[in-house]
């Protein structure tokens, strides 16, 4: 029994040997690749849309940052009052921010502020500031559109003790100006009457003589008197002039003179309301030119920054689809502008991603976004281009160009027999690419076209495979 027992176990063990010893031919038919799998899809019929896929940023249209330069004096722009908080809305007129005693205030305009309003001035800039405190209920009068005169110097003086503030004078000095301009016209004004009553007095007593030495004619006025009346009119004359002179200095004075509003009280925004987006400023610290807060205005838009070797795909009008990757929420917008020059964006700018340098893209929401969604980053899918209806067509890799310049795709007939079918191509748009047979029914809906072969071992067993299900 224990000889059959050993004859089993050295049987095994040969068997075994044998299994894994192999001969030079086996090894190298063992070490070939596997044979190829053919990938093969479907001619179908569709409609073809190309897609650019970038990053943006959500925020308002208008969105600013306020950094007043302070009350006026030498000293630092010190913050004296914060009446404003963050995500809180504001109105038309509102003060929202004090610096050195002074307010800054938020009106509606477009144009920005550039220079100090005073009076005298005329531009657009006076025009929108005219607008604005008509808005508020302050009219600027006869003041011709632009003009910075009498009835807008009213109205500016009435929206500042609705604010609460006195208005800065345009001059420093303006009652000194005052005072000695009008002094000069009570002073001309007495010395043209004091002219005017000589030149009467010695037209109504004129003097006479009875000799001829004095008059040249008995009873006649004086050659003496003749001469000094009409210097006293010349005197007159020139008492006159010297008035309307000093009147005119006093006219000018006083249009020069009256309230002014200086840059640093007012940020202009597009539309009311607006909102703070945050608030830095606390009171008792210095500005330095920092800014104190950030505010915004108008409907949410997103900003993006399209790379450079994408700037020819997309063009204003063009659809829009915006993904909230935080929220799920999507929406439907248009492509509103793409800048004209690259620029480079820095992280924290609006439609800042990554600080490479693009092109600024605006993208208007075919309706308002909701809220929530400000500051927070979207994924922006932008239709560059689409068919205008249903066409043939198959994945991108299912069309090969031959040495002979001829582009075609093989058909995968029954029993794994392969035609080549020629034919050219149009529009491309999700992995898809149009195609048109050159000889009109040749392909199909429904035609097995090959894309590839793929040499995994592990699909060495399955002949035909679809590419759309791998």
């Amino acid at each position: 029994m224990g000889t059959a027992l050993g004859a089993v176990l050295l049987s095994a063990a040969g068997l075994t040997a044998a299994q894994m010893i192999k001969s030079p031919a086996q090894a190298l038919a063992d070490s070939e690749a596997p044979p190829p799998s053919i990938l093969s899809a479907s001619v179908e019929r569709r409609v073809l849309r190309d897609s650019v896929i970038l990053r943006g940023t959500v925020a308002a249209e208008q969105s600013m940052d306020v950094t007043p330069a302070g009350g006026g004096g030498e000293g630092a722009a010190v913050v004296t009052k914060v009446p404003v908080l963050a995500g809180q809305t504001l109105k038309h007129g509102q003060v929202v921010l004090e610096v050195s005693g002074r307010p800054v205030a938020v009106l509606q305009g477009v144009l920005p502020v550039y220079r100090d309003l005073k009076p005298g001035a005329e531009g657009d800039d006076v025009a929108q500031l005219q607008k604005a405190l008509a808005g508020l209920g302050h009219g600027t009068g006869g003041d011709p559109r632009g003009t910075f005169g009498e009835g807008t110097k009213s109205a500016l003086s009435a929206f500042y003790r609705s604010i609460g503030y006195e208005p800065v004078p345009a001059q420093s000095d303006a009652q000194e100006q005052l005072t000695a301009a009008a002094e000069s016209v009570s002073s001309a004004e007495r010395a043209a009457e004091d002219a005017h009553d000589a030149v009467t007095r010695a037209a109504s007593t004129p003097t006479t003589d009875a000799t001829t030495e004095d008059t040249g004619k008995s009873g006649g006025v004086s050659a003496g008197s003749g001469h000094q009346l009409a210097d006293l009119r010349k005197q007159a004359v020139r008492a006159d002039e010297d008035l309307r002179k000093a009147r005119t200095r006093l006219a000018a004075v006083q249009a020069d003179n009256g309230p002014m509003l200086p840059a640093s009280e007012v940020v202009f925004l597009s539309r009311f309301p607006a909102r703070v987006d945050s608030v830095s400023a606390k009171v008792g610290g210095q500005l330095a030119g920092k800014p104190a807060l950030t505010v915004s205005a108008g409907a949410l838009v997103v900003r993006g920054d399209l790379p450079p070797h994408q700037r020819g795909l997309v063009r204003p009008g063009q659809k829009v689809e915006i993904l909230s990757e935080v929220t799920g929420t999507t929406a439907s917008a248009t492509v509103s502008s793409v800048a004209a020059m690259a620029s480079g964006t820095q992280p924290g700018e609006p439609g800042a991603t990554s600080g490479a340098s693009g092109f600024l893209t605006l993208i208007k929401p075919d309706k308002p976004l909701d809220a929530s969604l400000a500051g927070q980053g979207v994924r922006l899918t932008v239709e560059a281009a689409s068919t205008t209806a249903e066409t043939l067509a198959v994945p991108v890799s299912a069309v090969f160009a031959g040495v002979d310049g001829r582009t075609s795709v093989t058909v995968l007939g029954a029993g794994g027999t392969q035609t080549r079918i020629e034919v050219t191509t149009g529009a491309t748009g999700d992995g898809y690419v149009e195609i048109r047979p050159r000889t009109a029914g040749q392909l199909a809906e429904g035609t097995r076209v090959i894309t590839g072969v793929r040499t995994d071992a592990s699909d060495a067993g399955a002949p035909d495979m679809d590419e759309n299900t791998q």
